[in-house]
């Protein structure tokens, strides 16, 4: 009952990516940020206007089971032609998840290389800005 959140594939599926970086301009020039981790992890942090859409219910040992209406979720929040960051804490599952929102019909999901972890780890070597 387990799902691992892609289907198979005989070729491998280029997934658009930038980098934690890039991650910070864009969401200056008011790109969006769909956070994929579970709401409690959000809720431990998470990026600046940052929507929260977990791509999976339930995390355990024995397996991961996605969300089966992930990709409606998210299109209540940004058109097919809108551009967004697609996050997580590493970067693995928003991969899953920008590979699911890329083969629905979303054009400019990008996946946030190395998570919301890099995230972080750009802002502490970025210079302070005022708010």
């Amino acid at each position: 009952m387990a799902s691992a959140g892609t289907s198979s594939s005989d070729k491998e599926q280029v997934i658009p990516t930038i980098d934690a970086d890039q991650a910070h301009a864009l969401l200056t020039s008011c790109h969006g940020y769909i956070d994929v981790r579970m709401r409690e992890d959000f809720d431990k942090g998470h990026a600046p206007g940052a929507h929260n859409v977990p791509y999976y219910l339930s995390v355990t040992p024995q397996g991961k089971e996605k969300d089966p209406h992930f990709e409606e979720e998210v299109a209540v929040l940004y058109g097919k032609d809108d551009t967004f960051i697609v996050g997580c804490n590493t970067g693995n599952r928003s991969r899953f998840a920008t590979a699911d929102l890329l083969n629905a019909g979303f054009k400019n999901a990008r996946n946030l290389q190395g998570g919301y972890r890099s995230f972080l780890q750009s802002a502490n070597q970025q210079p302070a800005q005022q708010q």
